[in-house]
């Protein structure tokens, strides 16, 4: 194939004397992944391209540079692993001489953040085609002005047929090995061709950048009204509890999928694009998202029929975690560019496995500190390495794996922000009803969607509450289009008794999470009482 496009690079990495083809446009590269053998096309347009053995995210061989100049402003542990510097730039080093023997390489050059004021440049190096595309449409492209001079904030290294065979030379725990430097502001992605990676990576680079800029940085979707600007929601939430397919609503203006900002002047959407889970997926139950999947896109791990290449989306024989990326654009009512005003409602989306949550509150200002700090959810299956099924979860800040500060710190700017602009906080339980996962049933999507509707109209807002008598938080008796009994998760179960049994359960385990944290006593008085 003859090479399209060659520029070299210009930063402190040099990869001798590969070929770097530079910003390559979308057609081109997927010319180059079909010619590789990196993908196939999809009935519907989508490249269809396969990851490997990672088919979701390696937190576990995720690790930071603990230098000096960072070292007091992240919270250690099991999220934040540290790296030594000698470690760092030892793999640093192996993957660069790696690299240089490659033939060619992709060069990505783009922004993260919608707005002006506070994005940041990202460049993308990668030994394959489709990673670049991924890239592209996962981040804010460039103009050719900027092309001209760009000098980035951040660059990321993508190695991924890189295994370690040796690593516990380089401080890593395995053959995959994802490492982050916050002062070099670089990222070395080894042994792993889960292109998720690589969007997670700046993500928790701006996790730690924004703060300092005043901005809280926030895992979230965010869509806003299309007749009224001011009407502005927030969907936080973990991979597949629901961010991207309540957010893409047919009658709203869509933000963004997964990612933004809270600056003084509003939203900002911190992508150019979603990464959407498309496991079951259906034009009836996500049409935004069905149509969404085209040329330009790019299918992860999903079932091709090998005659028709039509997608099965219904399969999971490679993975639950089947993706789809697609530029914001590609959906039909996305706002361009990717911000918005101050949010009237912010809803916290939890997919409680344990079926004992109620599937609609609203939270004091207390409860949304008490229920942002603790981040309760369930992993769900194929969204981490070796999750086959939901398991009960916490994760601060809802994004606990992309946050290298102590959740304190977000947890203040979320309380700070809420009071400024008067926001309703809402905690919205997607998992199940019935029963925990294997005897009962996740809500319908048409109920969750009832529940959604209601907060964004205003019909919620002033509705009469009674109060769990576990968890303290205010359930409305009445919601349009939602069978009065579903309310009260309690009266889904046939054994009460096992209800009972089963919230304590769950109230116990928020009441250990939370003792980590150093909250205020009226903060941690908003939390369950397990004796009730």
């Amino acid at each position: 194939m003859t090479i399209l496009s060659i520029a070299p690079s210009s930063d402190r990495h040099s990869f001798g004397s590969a070929a770097i083809l530079r910003n390559l446009s979308v057609p081109m590269l997927i010319e180059h992944a079909l010619h590789r053998g990196e993908g196939r096309l999809a009935a519907n347009g989508a490249l269809a391209c396969d990851t490997g053995d990672r088919t979701g995210r390696s937190p576990n061989d995720k690790f930071l540079e603990d230098s000096a100049g960072i070292h007091d402003n992240i919270d250690w542990g099991k999220v934040n692993q540290p790296m030594t510097p000698a470690h760092f730039d030892a793999l640093e080093k192996l993957v660069m001489a790696t690299l240089s023997r490659r033939e060619s390489l992709y060069r990505f050059d783009g922004y993260a953040g919608a707005d002006p004021d506070y994005r940041l440049k990202v460049s993308v190096f990668t030994e394959e085609a489709w990673h670049s595309v991924f890239a592209k449409t996962l981040f804010i492209n460039a103009d050719a002005t900027d092309l001209a001079k760009w000098s980035q904030d951040w660059t990321i290294i993508d190695a991924g047929s890189l295994r370690l065979d040796e690593y516990k030379k380089y401080g890593a725990t395995g053959p995959v090995c994802i490492a982050q430097s916050l002062e070099k502001r670089t990222v070395l992605i080894v042994g792993t061709r889960y292109a998720g990676e690589i969007k997670k990576s700046i993500f928790y680079a701006m996790n730690y950048d924004l703060p300092d800029m005043r901005v809280f940085p926030m895992h979230c979707s965010c869509n806003v009204d299309r007749a009224d600007s001011s009407n502005v929601a927030l969907f936080f939430g973990l991979s597949g509890t629901g961010k991207t397919t309540l957010s893409a609503d047919p009658n709203r203006d869509l933000v963004g999928d997964d990612e933004h900002g809270w600056s003084e002047k509003g939203i900002f959407n911190l992508e150019g694009g979603c990464y959407a889970k498309c496991i079951k997926l259906s034009r009836e139950g996500e049409p935004e998202i069905w149509d969404a999947i085209r040329f330009g896109s790019v299918l992860e791990n999903t079932v091709i029929d090998p005659t028709t290449r039509i997608p099965d989306y219904d399969s999971s024989a490679k993975t639950e975690n089947t993706r789809v990326t697609y530029p914001v654009s590609f959906i039909k009512h996305a706002r361009q560019p990717s911000v918005a005003g101050h949010p009237k409602n912010v809803i916290f989306l939890t997919a409680d496995a344990f079926g004992v949550l109620p599937p609609i509150s609203k939270l004091t200002p207390e409860q949304a500190m008490y229920y942002f700090l603790n981040g309760y959810t369930s992993k769900l299956a194929g969204t981490e390495a070796g999750v086959t099924e939901p398991q009960p979860n916490f994760s601060a800040c809802f994004g606990g794996p992309f946050m290298p500060r102590p959740p304190m710190r977000y947890a203040e700017m979320l309380r700070d922000r809420i009071a400024a602009h008067t926001s309703d906080v809402w905690l919205l339980n997607t998992g199940w009803t019935g029963g925990p996962y294997g005897v009962g049933a996740r809500f319908k999507l048409k109920y969750t969607r009832a529940f959604v509707t209601a907060i964004l109209n205003g019909s919620l807002r002033n509705v009469p509450c009674v109060k769990h008598p576990i968890f303290g938080l205010l359930m409305p008796t009445a919601v349009d289009g939602v069978p009065s009994e579903v309310l009260d998760p309690r009266n889904t179960w046939k054994d009460k008794a096992a209800y009972d049994v089963k919230a304590r359960d769950l109230a116990t385990r928020f009441r250990t999470n939370d003792a980590k944290f150093a909250m205020t006593a009226e903060v941690r008085a908003a939390g369950p009482n397990a004796t009730a």
